[in-house]
């Protein structure tokens, strides 16, 4: 039996193709490691390659499998939601400004954010997130707001209890590191209440790095050195994970999230933060 390659961005090449012999209508793009644009909509293939990975020897009839399953089933029934089943899916991400290289960005529902960004929005399904596009949107009776407000909403209820890893300093800095690792880690930037859960562990406000979609680590606002080398290494994160969103640091305050002036997440490669 064929196998798939092994590598995320060679794998997600190897999907396309495959999706193309299998679907020739649509349109296929390549838009990072284990991510494609179908048909305008954005396609994670995360679980994919992971359920590959179970079983390489048997790769290219796992993909072929999932594909048709996939655009048979809920790649369809995304399209026909009614509104109201719709409010209860819709979700935020918070993608970099660069996604519009790729995607028409009068086609994409999406309200700007800060450090370069904006916030999309995704409908979300038990095996993939389908991006929302302005007609559905405009079908709905929705505006941008609307989806920011309804998608703020789900964030919250999608995963109250969030575990928090709180890490101390020797030079007297704190970090707090969250890894649902259910995609929407990046997005709780987004959740109401985030500075009045967070701020009294900080000390007031607070910097929150999210250099790729599923990494948070909130900062405390000092010591210079201790935000300096945080910040290098978001910087760093942001080059070498899959989708990337910002190198830059955020700024958590009581009325909201502001941009700063410069414009998979695990406990050993983050250990040396109480060093």
């Amino acid at each position: 039996m064929a196998t798939m390659p092994s590598e995320p961005q060679a794998f997600a090449q190897a999907v396309a193709s495959l999706l193309k012999e299998l679907k020739p209508d649509y349109a296929v793009e390549l838009l990072g490691p284990r991510e494609l644009t179908v048909n305008g909509r954005r396609l994670d293939l995360d679980n994919l390659f992971r359920m590959v990975t179970h079983e390489p020897g048997r790769g290219r009839e796992i993909v072929e499998h999932y594909l048709e399953q996939l655009f048979a089933g809920e790649a369809e029934y995304a399209l026909t939601l009614n509104p109201e089943s719709a409010r209860t899916r819709v979700m935020p991400r918070i993608q970099p400004e660069s996604i519009f290289e790729h995607l028409n960005r009068d086609l994409v529902a999406h309200v700007p954010f800060v450090n370069g960004t904006v916030v999309v929005f995704v409908t979300d399904l038990p095996q993939m997130t389908v991006s929302i596009t302005t007609e559905q949107a405009r079908q709905w009776s929705l505006s941008m707001d609307d989806l920011d407000e309804l998608a703020r909403e789900n964030l919250g209820e999608y995963s109250p209890e969030l575990r928090f890893q709180v890490i101390e300093s020797k030079e007297g800095g704190r970090a707090i590191l969250l890894s649902e690792q259910d995609g929407y880690d990046a997005a709780r930037l987004l959740l109401g209440g985030l500075w009045e859960r967070l701020a009294p562990q900080m000390g007031g406000n607070f910097y929150v790095g999210i250099p790729a979609r599923d990494m948070f680590v909130a900062i405390s606002d000092g010591p210079p050195a201790f935000v300096a080398r945080l910040r290098e290494r978001i910087a760093q994160d942001y080059h070498r994970l899959p989708y990337p969103i910002s190198p830059h640091l955020f700024y958590v305050t009581r009325d909201g999230v502001a941009g700063t002036v410069a414009g998979a997440m695990d406990d050993e490669f983050y250990g040396d933060l109480a060093a």
